[in-house]
């Protein structure tokens, strides 16, 4: 069993996935969790890395920290919002923060965006489709210690030429809302099953040794 920390997730999709494999696996985010879990921490991150022997040695961290001002559909703004700017530079710092956590393996989730040219490259790039959704959704993850993520499903794009998240034209297709962000950062299962399954074995594997 390993101890899983699963840092700015409400959704709990990893987390359970976790924790169907018997893991001790913890989500945490300032806001409540979707499912109204009893393992959700409803904290600052900072809380929880910052005080080490409050909380269980975790073996494994899977972050996924907001993108507002890291990706780059929205970066164009910062030239229009000059204030945006320091919204980004305080964002990286805190990408920094979470990739220096002193936590064996870590994994770190983001789309495209200038986490690649402030930091350094991701280590592999995603999709829905390679995890049996029918979905396109370019995801980047940075890794620690840990190996790329194997495709489980890969999927044929359908003969109308895009996916069912996609308008015609190959854009997102769910319009503005409220909850828009929120609907888009939440993991898909498949890959949320991928990341339990591969990586939860590949460290057990080290540990047995």
């Amino acid at each position: 069993m390993l101890n899983v920390l699963i840092a700015c997730e409400m959704s709990g999709n990893v987390r359970n996935a976790f924790r169907q494999l018997h893991h001790n696996a913890w989500s945490c985010d300032i806001k409540p969790s979707l499912d109204n879990s009893p393992y959700h921490y409803q904290c600052d991150i900072h809380t929880i890395l910052d005080n080490p022997d409050a909380y269980p040695p975790w073996d494994l961290m899977i972050a996924f920290p907001p993108c507002t001002y890291l990706c780059s559909s929205g970066l164009h703004w910062n030239k229009r919002r000059p204030e945006r700017q320091q919204l980004t530079e305080d964002a990286l710092q805190f990408i920094k923060y979470l990739l220096s956590s002193d936590i064996e393996y870590i994994a770190l989730e983001n789309p495209v965006g200038c986490i690649s040219t402030r930091i350094r490259k991701p280590d592999q790039k995603i999709q829905p489709y390679h995890f049996g959704h029918p979905e396109s959704k370019t995801t980047c993850l940075w890794l620690k210690n840990l190996p790329p993520l194997k495709p489980t499903n890969i999927l044929e794009k359908p003969s109308r030429g895009y996916w069912e998240n996609q308008t015609p034209s190959g854009q997102n297709k769910l319009g503005p809302s409220e909850d828009r962000s929120l609907i888009r950062s939440i993991t898909y299962p498949g890959i949320a099953s991928a990341m339990a399954d591969q990586w939860g074995s590949y460290i057990l594997k080290i540990k047995s040794k």
